[in-house]
Order: structure tokens, then C-alpha cells, then sequence
């Protein structure tokens, strides 16, 4: 199985980008009244519920857009060192996997809401597709890595 020896870290280093790239760079782009614009990124966009005071709104953007998918990778890295705690990994691991899509698709839900309400204009930036792909390969991950003795021989 020579090809999940340099497939698996090669696949998560390149899910650990597009997810930085997810997180910092435009994911939607608004356009009110063809003058103004706005282009947030995930980041922003939580920073934004914080300063508007919508905490609880914050904490849920939060929790499911950045918290589950850093703790997602970090227990998929884990799980390819073969370190300590790969029982509690692998007990983790189908619960973070369950919300994996879940903020791609509430951001797609924005942006058809804001087309067809007429207030604004609303497009995907680059950040969401980088997003996208960093889920997509996360969820796919666990599935090349699982098949190894506690994340060995890779």
C-alpha cells in the first residue's frame, strides 16, 4: 500500500491550508444597490456577531465553522502519528465527522436567501471553495488513515 504511505499526510497538509485559506480569505461577497460591497471572511464574520452582540449566534458560527474542523484535523493527525489518545480519537472522530459540511451549506443558504430576498447581491468567494475542499478531504481522511495500525507504517 505504497500510495497511502505519501497520499495520506500529502492530503492532510493540503486540507490544513485550504482550511487556513477557508478561514481568512472572502467567503461570500455582498453587493447592496451596485455601490457597496462587503467580502468577509468566516473569521469576520464571527468577529462581526461578537461587536453586533449576538453572542449566541457567534458561539454556534463559531463552534461548527472553526472549532470542529481544527479539532477534526487535529484528531486526524493524531490519528496518522499514532499518538496518545487514539481511543478517545477514534470514540471523537464520528461526531466532529457529522458537522463537517454543515457551515458550506449554511453559507450557501445565505447566499440564496440574500438573492432572492433583493436586498442584496451575494456570491462565493474563493475562502468557501477552499473551505469546501478542506472539508471534503477531512471526510475523507479518517477512511485512508483508519485502515493503519494506530496510524503507523505511513
Amino acid at each position: 500500500m505504497k500510495l497511502g504511505k505519501w497520499l495520506a499526510p500529502v492530503l492532510f497538509t493540503l486540507a490544513v491550508v485550504c482550511l487556513g485559506l477557508g478561514l481568512f480569505l472572502p467567503i461570500i461577497r455582498f453587493e447592496k444597490l451596485y455601490f457597496f460591497s462587503d467580502e468577509p471572511s468566516l473569521i469576520e464574520l464571527v468577529a462581526a456577531l461578537i461587536e453586533e452582540d449576538d453572542l449566541l449566534l457567534a458561539l454556534v458560527v463559531g463552534l461548527f465553522s472553526i472549532v470542529f474542523p481544527v479539532l477534526k484535523l487535529m484528531a486526524i493527525g493524531l490519528q496518522m502519528t499514532g499518538g496518545q489518545g487514539d481511543g478517545h480519537v477514534m470514540r471523537v472522530m464520528p461526531h466532529l465527522s457529522k458537522w463537517s459540511m454543515m457551515d458550506v451549506m449554511l453559507v450557501a443558504i445565505v447566499i440564496v436567501a440574500a438573492k432572492s430576498s433583493g436586498v442584496a447581491s451575494a456570491t462565493a468567494q474563493p475562502g468557501l471553495w477552499f473551505y469546501a475542499a478542506s472539508a471534503v478531504i477531512a471526510g475523507f481522511l479518517p477512511s485512508l488513515v483508519g485502515g493503519r495500525s494506530g496510524g503507523r507504517g505511513m
